[in-house]
């Protein structure tokens, strides 16, 4: 049974990869295409949540997600907001270590929403902030290959959130000290 679960991880692994490629494949086609429905942001966030729950107890890291309250509705594509949210908070719950805190916060003014995924992590160093949302781009520290990982989910992110019109910011206050997007 063992042996069994480290396979089918690394099989979800390499298909997440495979995906990642072909995602970018896409955006530097022009091809990427989100299909517009009416999409309540609270559901789509509350669920990767939820599924990412494990995830954060097997690290022994907290998982604070703030995404109660009234429906906040927008036209945008479930499946490709889904992706954003995931990779944000995977890639936090990633580079939190034990004893550490990711939180997911959603807001709306009934005109815009905004998403916050913030960790108390390993931070991001200041020279390598402007370029997180770069394809292929990684720190080369021994922390990036410890976590493995081929550097385009931010940059997929990035496509994918101004696809829907939006804007993605990440900060740090240095290496250490956690990260917000």
């Amino acid at each position: 049974p063992r042996g069994l679960e480290v396979i089918e991880r690394n099989a979800r692994s390499q298909l997440h990869l495979v995906e990642d490629l072909l995602d970018v494949s896409r955006i530097i086609s022009g091809q990427l295409r989100i299909h517009r429905a009416e999409v309540d942001l609270r559901a789509v966030a509350g669920a990767v949540a939820d599924a990412l729950r494990p995830t954060a107890a097997e690290k022994c890291v907290t998982l604070d997600a703030r995404v109660e309250g009234a429906p906040v509705v927008i036209e945008g594509d479930s499946a490709r907001l889904q992706q954003v949210i995931w990779n944000l908070l995977g890639n936090a719950l990633k580079f939190t270590p034990a004893g550490g805190r990711v939180s997911l916060g959603l807001t709306s003014d009934g005109r815009r929403a905004e998403i916050v995924v913030e960790d108390t992590g390993e931070g991001i160093a200041l020279d390598v902030l402007p370029h997180v949302f770069e394809r292929f781009h990684q720190s080369e520290g021994p922390t990036e290959r410890r976590h493995g990982g081929l550097g385009l989910g931010l940059s997929i992110v990035r496509s994918v959130v101004e696809l829907h019109g939006g804007t993605i910011v990440a900060e740090s206050d240095g290496e250490g000290r956690g990260a917000r997007f």
